[in-house]
């Protein structure tokens, strides 16, 4: 695939400088080849590291070039779309109860990493905020506690006037506040992760992109352009940046773009009366608004491309403008000074796969949006299968790899714009002045 540049990023011009790499360019020996060197792959490597395996990275681009660097931060302990009790319903008592705890402590894990490796990438463990973009929203706001209540997790529903206080918009009606959130500079964290490994002892290789992955004896061969790795076993984890090293891995998913822009720097007083307490925060929408500062005071917001929203970047700032100022009318300008996309691995369950796809070869994908807190945590998870844990004794079950269906290229797209449509209708429907789309 055809990747967007990274430099166009916020993050690229304000992360944590990388550790210094090379290209491979010889043959090498390792216990595990890890392929990518994002957050899945380098939290992979860096608890293996930790148990003294020798682990070698290889990376197509640079540390973070995919999704893991150029997202838009946020880190919610949270699923992304089912329930709980769907997804314990949905993998079995077992599995489901195993995938709860580790997804609803990941960003527990992702901080513990953060403080412990003393990784500088704007890391605020602060809380997250869900936001109920109409009175009857905020029904689900209060099942959202239950649930992860019975996951073990002290949360707090918020009323109308405290949900402005904190957010410093009148839109909302009330908020689930989840304390274990938070946010960060998403490529400041992959190279501080990158760079945590390699004082472990982990060999992270970059411009040297997987080509194929072969059998050699009793162990596999991983062919880059000017080099191999020799492994007992290899971890694939490209996520949406999956190219063609393994015949129909880049099938099990459907990509999905996602715009991401930072506006100006506000000021001090601005800055009091909107999201004073630094939240990451996001609406109850489908389609949500979803906004979080930087290190310099910049808002930060995402949207899906679709059609003109996205491709045509002027029309696509004035319309997330225009919803930033109809959320915060204390913004008198929105200057969107950075713009740019990524790509998420989309499938039906958005929770992740684990693919056998051949003794001693996995690969872990499909998180559907979920990439800090989750790439994070499937790195404990391939760690255990790479140390020998059985296959009963793994967080999720290992499948054999399945191509998505095909209804997954335009369903995510039609149920966008349907759930859209339909979160505007209720918002009439209760008297509340939806936003400008």
């Amino acid at each position: 695939m055809k990747a967007s540049p990274i430099e166009a990023s916020l993050w690229h011009a304000t992360a944590a400088d990388p550790p210094e790499t090379h290209a491979l360019e010889d043959e090498v020996a390792a216990d595990v080849c890890v392929i990518g060197a994002g957050y899945t792959g380098l939290s992979t490597a860096l608890h293996l590291a930790e148990k003294g395996v020798r682990v070698v990275v290889l990376e197509a681009r640079s540390v973070g070039f995919g999704c893991s660097g150029r997202n838009a931060g946020h880190c919610t302990p949270t699923f992304h779309f089912y329930s709980i009790p769907t997804v314990r319903k949905m993998l079995g008592p077992v599995y489901g109860e195993r995938l709860v705890s580790l997804q609803t402590n990941a960003a527990n894990l992702v901080f513990d990493l953060i403080r412990r490796y003393g990784i500088d990438c704007e890391g605020v463990q602060n809380g997250y905020l869900m936001v109920a973009h109409a009175p009857s929203k905020v029904k689900l706001l209060e099942e959202k506690q239950k649930t992860y209540a019975s996951a073990g997790k002290v949360t707090e529903l918020l009323d109308k006037d405290e949900t402005e206080r904190l957010t410093g918009s009148p839109r909302y009606y009330g908020a689930w506040h989840h304390p274990e959130g938070g946010h960060l500079n998403p490529l400041g964290y992959s190279r501080g992760l990158a760079r945590a490994a390699i004082g472990l002892g982990a060999v992270v290789y970059t411009d040297s992109p997987a080509q194929a992955i072969e059998p050699a004896g009793t162990r596999w061969r991983v062919e880059t352009p000017k080099g191999a790795v020799l492994a007992d076993k290899v971890i694939c984890g490209t996520g949406a940046y999956t190219d063609g090293y393994w015949p129909g891995l880049e099938r099990s998913f459907e990509r999905m773009t996602v715009a991401i822009m930072a506006t100006q720097p506000l000021t001090d007083n601005v800055r009091r009366s909107i999201a004073p307490s630094n939240h990451t925060v996001v609406e109850t929408r489908a389609d949500p608004m979803i906004y979080k500062y930087n290190k310099d005071g910049r808002l930060v917001t995402s949207a899906f491309v679709e059609g003109r929203r996205g491709d045509d970047v002027e029309y696509t700032k004035k319309l997330m403008g225009d919803k930033l100022k109809w959320l915060l009318p204390q913004l008198d300008e929105v200057d969107f000074q950075y713009y740019w996309t990524g790509e998420l691995d989309l499938q039906p369950k958005t929770f992740p796969r684990l693919f056998e796809l051949a003794p001693g070869v996995v690969a872990s994908l499909g998180y559907s949006g979920r990439g800090v807190p989750t790439g994070t945590m499937m790195g404990t998870v391939l760690c255990d299968w790479a140390m020998g844990m059985s296959r009963q004794d793994l967080t999720l079950p290992l499948e054999p790899l399945k191509a998505a269906p095909l209804y997954m290229k335009v369903v995510p797209r039609m149920f966008l714009a349907a759930t859209r449509w339909q979160d505007q209708r209720v918002a009439r429907r209760e008297g509340v002045n939806p936003p400008p789309y």
